[in-house]
């Protein structure tokens, strides 16, 4: 899966040193969860109560996110929750061979349960940046930050008396937990560098245990792909890292072929989409039939569907 995200189609030229990955889940004020004695949530009716009882006290947002840049209602959102509904990697590669559509199945229950959020999103939410729902969480005044493993450092930074704790996401109707095990960074060599030589002494010690352990410590929650041992001092990292033990694994839904199209683009409309639910312009329905329309409109495997 590493090796897929720099690969040509075919499979036999992979162009850069996969490098690290995030994976997708939530992150929780441990102190609020004491204090309204709430247990981390297995499944979605746990998830929606916990969040129930969040907003009744009155006291914590349920969930700090916000609509206003878009990409975090099908960042932290969508592609979080979905994979679990769209079984993973059945689900993504159907995509891309014409078998799934967005506004059929489990793609579009994901849109259905990402309604759910709606009523428990922080006042304001509409106009809520993401570096404006960052701050808020970290200064303890949020319950659950709907996440992934890359903001574990940012809160280390902006509040170390924050006490972090992480779970993945929950499970639906008894199927396997699947988490988003996002490919998200890679090095590659331009092929008309004057500097050959150094530039390939690097990848190579990017595919070292000493690279990984150290890249693993100093920015915990970005994972090295390479395939060699490191240990994770973080604990809400290693929390994350231990999903991939117990869950199936995927990546995000758009990112492999049906994102190369200029206008539309099918992850600029999962961002748009996923907002306009939220916000209440979509709904579920909506939602799905804008991203499904629109993929149909270029790209061959999807049209007519």
């Amino acid at each position: 899966m590493a090796k897929t995200a720099w690969s040509t189609d075919d499979g036999k030229t992979t162009f850069c040193v996969p490098t690290a990955s995030v994976i997708h889940g939530f992150l929780y004020n441990k102190a609020a969860f004491k204090e309204l004695n709430l247990t981390e949530p297995k499944t979605e009716a746990q998830f929606l109560a916990a969040m129930d009882k969040v907003k009744a006290s009155g006291k914590y947002a349920p969930l700090v996110m916000g609509t206003k840049d878009q990409w975090e209602s099908a960042t932290m959102g969508y592609q979080n929750i979905g994979p679990t509904f769209w079984d993973g990697e059945k689900g993504r590669k159907g995509l891309i061979s014409g078998t799934a559509q967005y506004n059929t199945g489990g793609f579009l229950a994901a849109f259905q349960a990402l309604a759910k959020w709606k009523p428990y999103l922080t006042k304001g939410y509409q106009a809520l940046a993401y570096p404006d729902a960052q701050n808020y969480f970290a200064q303890g005044q949020g319950a659950v930050y709907p996440a992934g493993s890359w903001d574990i450092a940012t809160f280390r930074g902006m509040n170390p008396k924050l006490e972090l704790g992480a779970f993945p996401p929950y499970q639906v109707a008894g199927k396997p937990c699947t988490i988003d095990d996002h490919p998200d960074i890679g090095f590659g060599l331009n092929a008309a560098s004057p500097n050959k030589e150094a530039a390939r002494v690097f990848l190579a010690w990017l595919a070292t245990d000493q690279f990984a352990q150290l890249y693993a410590n100093a920015l915990p929650g970005f994972f090295p792909l390479a395939d060699v041992q490191y240990t994770v001092q973080d604990p809400v990292a290693q929390q994350f890292l231990s999903w991939r033990k117990t869950c199936q694994k995927t990546f995000r839904s758009s990112y492999q072929v049906l994102s190369r199209n200029t206008n539309p683009n099918n992850e600029n409309d999962l961002w748009n989409a996923s907002s306009q639910l939220l916000n209440g312009s979509f709904t579920p329905k909506q939602a799905a039939d804008f991203v499904q329309k629109n993929l149909a409109s270029w790209y061959v495997p999807q049209k007519g569907k």
